[in-house]
């Protein structure tokens, strides 16, 4: 209409005039169209799917190298940090805000374009700043992103029509709106506690923490939360996934990963990482993990065919549509570690709606998302035996012939690393020790070394796939742990020591857990380098594209040069754009790179103020594309932790 218009009033103006009205309207119908399309990043991995892709490409291969610093937020949580916290978080951009959490259970709202915060949700306080929301001490614990919401049904304008939803370390979810800040108070108005579920408002059949750290799943008039729970209990907590109405809180449905006549005998197989979603087919894809105790089995000797198992569930009834257990009799504590990304692939000249799931062990199972039915063919292997004498392995474990592996799964002994001829030499004499029969060797009252280690060879947030060019792009970490089941011989749970996921006591069970990453005398990986890697792998075929390793170390106040190929141990995740580049941090040496996807050729990187121990995200807002990291560490890996957002756009 308009440009029919602009035809007939042409007739009567002067032609340079009119060609030049004419170009105006239509930059501003394609700027406009673009920046209304593609300018956010709503979801953890950007789509509900969780590809960790963007179609921006204003910062591309060749103008890369003019990334700088933008803005920097630091919310000021870490002032009291009390001590092994990690900033893991991913901020999404949605309602022309960028909101994210942070691991003291507050929820920012910033302006995407200059970082200046507009408002805070702190439940620890009430909205006139007087009374807490809930009471006893403040909640922390690792907070890896938000969740977005705009109800359809009513004006945008009214209050509590956007909303964020945010879960926390007790186990509560709430839902504050999107504009202010404030609770929404008719989210769970018929409790106690409005503006908030609480998974302590159901049952738990069995004892232990309750955490949500990982953003919830928002398809439907569903929001669907999963909890995380502790696996160092025989009889702990289920891993109850839940599905709440958005408006009003009331309870949907819920799954248990754990068989009804088991219960009171064991518990976990929860998803503490991400989830994808389905939409169209009103499908929700859960990573489950182990059942507890984690590496012990000898009270759980009785099939859990969903833990440990990608579960495709029914978002409006809770319904199982497939599932898949890619570990049998879990005693390695090879959780799964982060969400399917549902993609479509190209694969035999036909486009698949595809389910790709990355594993500790280094395998990528591959599925027919809507079938379960797998991509590549799945063999099963034979596996060592356990020595424990009250528990059974499971005899075989489940392997896709491809794609191919992404990490190592085999070490050799005369591969081990030394950085002295000394410190090899001890590693040698360690590892003749233990007992190592390959992949998935048991813990064993001898100690046993496990690898990939119990962190993983693949981890949470770790893949992303490039839809232009087909690859899956996907980190991978290297390293050993060294672990041994020591009797507790009627000793109380007190008399050993509790240090962290390898070495605790395993209550309710006749054996505690003593374990490290394997190192030498001088806390470098005796496992054979690269410690850190990223790789490309084409979907059509399953193989290898490029490998390469990523990052570099820092020891003895000496920063190894990243051109030795060592790499770095990493957490967190890459991230593509359609300008043909990998974003990625996660490394030791605190430093965030762009790779070219087509080659992995690195094209720049840059210094920050602690480890980017997260994904990257990127956005677009006022026709500026920018790349936005949380800079804030792990309390596992470093000592230098903080508390910065970090956004960069071209100079």
């Amino acid at each position: 209409m308009l440009l029919n218009f602009l035809l007939i009033v042409g007739v009567f103006m002067n032609k340079i005039l009119f060609v030049s009205l004419i170009s105006l309207v239509i930059s501003f119908s394609v700027y406009a169209d673009d920046h209304e399309k593609i300018k956010n990043w709503p979801h953890f991995g950007n789509d509900s799917g969780g590809s960790q892709y963007s179609p921006l490409n204003q910062i591309n291969i060749e103008n890369v190298k003019n990334l700088k610093v933008a803005w920097v937020h630091n919310s000021g949580d870490f002032k009291k940090n009390p001590g092994g916290l990690s900033f893991q978080v991913t901020p999404i951009m949605a309602n022309n805000l960028l909101y994210y959490c942070t691991p003291f259970n507050r929820v920012f709202a910033i302006d995407p374009l200059t970082g200046e915060e507009i408002w805070v949700f702190d439940p620890h306080y009430s909205d006139e700043k007087t009374k807490p929301l809930i009471d006893g001490e403040r909640l922390y614990g690792t907070c890896r992103g938000v969740s977005y919401w705009e109800d359809s049904q009513i004006d945008k304008n009214e209050f509590c029509s956007k909303r964020i939803f945010k879960g926390d370390g007790g186990g509560h979810l709430w839902a504050i709106d999107a504009d202010t800040g404030l609770l929404c108070k008719d989210f769970a108005a018929k409790t106690d506690h409005p503006g908030r579920v609480s998974n302590s408002d159901y049952a738990s059949n069995g004892e232990g923490w309750i955490a949500m750290p990982s953003p919830v799943v928002i398809i439907g008039d569903a929001v669907v939360g999963a909890r995380a729970s502790s696996d160092g209990i025989q009889n702990a907590n289920d891993g109850f996934v839940r599905g709440w109405d958005v408006r009003t809180g009331e309870l949907k449905w819920e799954f248990n990963p754990i068989p009804a006549d088991r219960v009171d005998q064991t518990g976990a197989a929860n998803v503490w990482s991400t989830m994808s979603a389905d939409p169209e087919n009103n499908l929700v894809f859960l990573p489950t993990t182990s059942p507890s105790t984690d590496y012990y089995g000898g009270a759980r000797r009785f099939p859990i065919p969903h833990a440990n198992a990608i579960v495709a569930i029914n978002s409006n009834t809770g319904e199982i549509a497939w599932s898949y257990q890619t570990i049998k009799h879990d005693l390695f504590d090879y959780d799964l570690v982060g969400h399917p990304l549902l993609v479509d692939i190209q694969k035999d000249n036909q486009t698949i709606k595809a389910a790709i799931l990355q594993t500790k062990m280094g395998w990528l199972f591959v599925f027919d998302r809507l079938t379960g039915e797998p991509i590549w063919p799945i063999t099963e292997m034979d596996v060592p035996s356990t020595n424990i004498p009250e528990d059974k392995e499971a005899k075989t474990q489940p392997i896709p012939t491809l794609p191919v592996a992404f990490s190592r799964q085999i070490i050799l002994r005369e591969n081990l690393f030394g950085l002295t001829p000394f410190d090899k030499s001890w590693c040698k004499s360690e590892f003749d020790k233990m007992r190592y029969e390959g992949l998935y060797t048991p813990p064993d009252l001898r100690e046993a070394l496990l690898f990939p280690s119990a962190l993983g060879g693949g981890n949470w947030g770790g893949a992303a796939f490039d839809k232009k060019n087909n690859l899956l792009i996907i980190k991978a970490e290297n390293l050993a742990t060294r672990l041994q089941l020591v009797p507790k011989d009627g000793k109380p749970d007190s008399d050993f020591e509790y240090v962290d996921y390898l070495t605790r006591p395993l209550s309710g069970v006749p054996y505690a857990a003593k374990g490290e990453i394997f190192m030498s005398p001088l806390g470098i990986p005796c496992t054979p380098t690269p410690w850190g890697t990223l790789m490309a792998i084409d979907m059509s075929s399953g193989l290898a594209k490029w490998e390469i390793p990523i990052g570099s170390v820092k020891r003895f106040g000496i920063t190894i040069p990243e051109s030795f190929g060592w790499g770095s141990p990493n957490i967190g995740g890459p991230i593509v754009t359609s300008g043909g580049l990998v974003f990625m941090a996660g490394t030791m040496d605190e430093k965030i790179r762009a790779f070219n996807v087509i080659n992995g050729n690195k094209v720049w990187e840059h210094k920050l103020p602690a480890q980017g121990s997260a994904v990257p995200m990127t956005y677009m807002v006022n026709n500026k594309q920018f790349l936005v990291i949380a800079a804030g560490g792990t309390g596992r890996v470093t000592n230098n932790l903080g508390d910065s957002i970090v956004a960069f756009s071209l100079k």
